[in-house]
Formats: C-alpha cells, sequence, structure tokens
C-alpha cells in the first residue's frame, strides 16, 4: 500500500517557511530599533499576526532596555521588493505612519510609528493590544455595542479625514523620499464607464441612458478631484479596525493614500460593501453614522453643513460606490438559482436597491429609476428571498 504523504510534506514546508517569516521580521524589527535609538535592542516572545497583506505582522516582547519603549509592540516586514513603476504597500504603509505621526496623538486614529527603515523594508509600531475588532463587534450578539462601535468608526473616520485634510502635497512628499510614484492613481476608474453598461445589458438586459452614463462620468470625476482631500486607509474594511477604550482605530495602510473623502463617506450609506462577508445594517443606523461623520468634517468642510449639498455629494459617491462592485462582483455571480440572505448575489440586490431610494431621496430621478430597474431585474433571477440578512449582532 502507497501512503501520500504529499499533505504532509507541503504542511512541513509552510510551517518551515512561516518559521523564517517570522524570524526575519524579528530580525529586521531589532535592526531598526537598534539604529534609531543607538543601541542594541532584544525581541522575545514573537507571536504570528494574521494579515492579508504581503506584509509579515508579529507582535513581540522588548527585552527591558534603559529606553521608553513600550513592553510590547509590532513589527510589519516587507520581505518583497518594490516592483518598479507599481505601487508599493511599504512605501504608502510607512508614509501613511508617519503622517499621522506628525499629527497630535488625539488625532492620529492608528497606532503610533516607532521606527521604520526603507532599506530593510520594516516598520515598528505601537501594540494596540488585544482589543477587539469591530468585525468581532459586529458578529457577537450585543447589538448595543455593535451600535456603539459602528457610530465611534464613523466618528474616527471623521476625525481621520479632519486631522488630515489638505495634506497631500506633505504625502507625496513623504513617498517619493522612499521611491514611491509622485502621484498614486487610480487605473480602474477609466473603465468603470464603459465595462458595467455592458454588464448590465449582456447579463440582465437593462441599458443603461445617456443621463445615467454623464452621472457616472461625474462621479469619476468627483473621485478624481482634490476637493475635500485626506488621507483613506482605502482598505474599509472591519478586520481592519481596533475597538479600544479611546474609539475605533485603524489598522493596514497597504493601500493608504489621499483622495476625495466623499469616496470613504459612501461607505456609511453601504458599509464594508466590498468586505466579501458584508451584511446589512438595521434602519436608521447608515444616517446615524453619516451624522457622527459628519460632525467631525463640518468645520472643515462648512458646505457639508447642509443637508441638501451632503445628500447630492454622497449619491454621486454611492452611485460610484455601486458600479464598481457591480464590475467587480456581476461577473462572478449565479443568476439561475435563488439567492441565499448571506450571499453576494443579496449583497448586490440590496446595494441597488438602497441606491434607488438614496437617488430618490436627493432627486436625482434619473438614478433612482436605473438602480430600481437593475435591482428588480437582479430580483427576477435571484427569488424573492434575495435580502440582505442582518449581521449576527442585530438579528
Amino acid at each position: 500500500m502507497t501512503v501520500d504523504t504529499s499533505s504532509a510534506g507541503d504542511a512541513g514546508v509552510r510551517a518551515e517557511a512561516g518559521e523564517l517569516a517570522l524570524a526575519a521580521a524579528v530580525a529586521a524589527g531589532e535592526a531598526v530599533l537598534s539604529r534609531r535609538f543607538g543601541s542594541s535592542i532584544t525581541l522575545v516572545q514573537p507571536e504570528h499576526l494574521e494579515g492579508s497583506g504581503p506584509a509579515t505582522v508579529v507582535r513581540a516582547r522588548v527585552v527591558s532596555s534603559s529606553f521608553a519603549l513600550p513592553r510590547t509592540l509590532v513589527v510589519k516586514h516587507y520581505p518583497d521588493p518594490a516592483v518598479p513603476g507599481r505601487a508599493d504597500p511599504f512605501a504608502q504603509e510607512a508614509v501613511s505612519y508617519q503622517l499621522f505621526t506628525a499629527l497630535a496623538p488625539d488625532e492620529r486614529m492608528c497606532p503610533e510609528l516607532l521606527a521604520h527603515d526603507g532599506r530593510d523594508r520594516v516598520l515598528v509600531i505601537e501594540d494596540l493590544g488585544r482589543a477587539p475588532t469591530l468585525q468581532d463587534k459586529l458578529t457577537a450578539r450585543d447589538s448595543r455595542a455593535a451600535e456603539r462601535a459602528l457610530l465611534s468608526w464613523a466618528r474616527s473616520l471623521g476625525r481621520l479625514h479632519a486631522g488630515t485634510a489638505g495634506r497631500e502635497a506633505d504625502f507625496h512628499a513623504l513617498l517619493r523620499r522612499l521611491g514611491g510614484p509622485g502621484r498614486i492613481e487610480d487605473p480602474d476608474l477609466a473603465a468603470e464607464t464603459t465595462e458595467v453598461p455592458r454588464m448590465l445589458s449582456g447579463l440582465l438586459g437593462v441599458t443603461v441612458s445617456d443621463p445615467v452614463r454623464e452621472r457616472v462620468a461625474t462621479a469619476v470625476a468627483q473621485a478624481r478631484s482634490a476637493a475635500f482631500g485626506a488621507f483613506s486607509p482605502v482598505e474599509l474594511s472591519p478586520d481592519n479596525n481596533l475597538v479600544t477604550g479611546s474609539g475605533v482605530r485603524f489598522l493596514d495602510f497597504e493601500r493608504g493614500r489621499v483622495r476625495t473623502a466623499l469616496i470613504d463617506a459612501a461607505y456609511l450609506r453601504l458599509p464594508f460593501a466590498f468586505w466579501p462577508d458584508a451584511l446589512a445594517l438595521p434602519a436608521g443606523m447608515s444616517e446615524a453614522m453619516i451624522a457622527a461623520w459628519r460632525a467631525e468634517v463640518v468645520s472643515v468642510w462648512p458646505s457639508f453643513a447642509d443637508d441638501a449639498e451632503l445628500a447630492d455629494q454622497l449619491t454621486v459617491s454611492e452611485l460610484l460606490l455601486v458600479w464598481r462592485i457591480t464590475r467587480r462582483v456581476l461577473p462572478t455571480l449565479d443568476l439561475t438559482r435563488h439567492a441565499t440572505p448571506l450571499s453576494r448575489e443579496a449583497a448586490l440586490v440590496t446595494w441597488w436597491r438602497e441606491l434607488a431610494k438614496h437617488a430618490g431621496y436627493a432627486r436625482h430621478t434619473d438614478v433612482a429609476e436605473h438602480a430600481a430597474r437593475v435591482a428588480a431585474a437582479l430580483g427576477a433571477r435571484l427569488g424573492p428571498h434575495a435580502d440582505l440578512a442582518f449581521y449576527p449582532a442585530f438579528r
């Protein structure tokens, strides 16, 4: 009898590679700390922290030293070199933390950067401990705690925007110092105006009118505009946010950049829509989150004090957000069977229905009618139960 040991062998190789990556991250962290403080610093008891990006992330304890370092810290090591001509996640994250470290502690909304080095491609940041993530709050069974966490997230997002408004030149100057591009552009924006109409026509039989195409073009121009520019983590998913005693803190800036804050604000209407596990929130929750965000930014952007102006701007951004989700998700869906309430099929139907509702409120009649047609076409294929379920905290 032949025994298949390939799985065990592959697991052993992965484990060994993981140990080597962990050791490399610790060594890089010790090196940059030693250079930063001018004396040898040793890190012990390394703990690998899961992450979805290219970095090896490690929590480690600092051996007693004469420096005012915390007892534990987090090392993020990017072992792969930058690819010329492409965005560099190490540079974007390092510059993001540098931008925040220059702010007052109550304006940072993220861990403090303790040291970084472009040669070793490593960052050492403050350890915020074992605080729950926003995802933990949404998947638990405490609706009050989840509501408080969402409002804290919205306030933190507003404070992040207000604290970094008008800092685009600073961000790009820091990025160039680390060898990054002069500007970070979204290469997919141009495709939004051409690919989605073909998808909607070919897969759903819904034609996109010229007025709606013009609305999308306006949304793309808004996304490219420097108006309301502020820092964005870009990766707005609940597993990238820690719920601490001082409020929600953002993690993972590997795609961090300066862009119009209205792109992020659209996520207050369709929270975490690009996250694969995104679910629905109860009535009124998004409106409360928008109010919390607006309270933080209105001193920087006074026009947002006008309800009609804010609704108009948010609807334009929401249209682009739904458009982009459709471009990414629609070709992957199974439109031949009924959707379950936890599926991406149900999520897409819900996002289009929400867009129709909000566009109606903002008197964007052409968008509202188009969104209602798309939602109806999706619902006709996906069945009567294509309503997205609430997060467990709100069931």
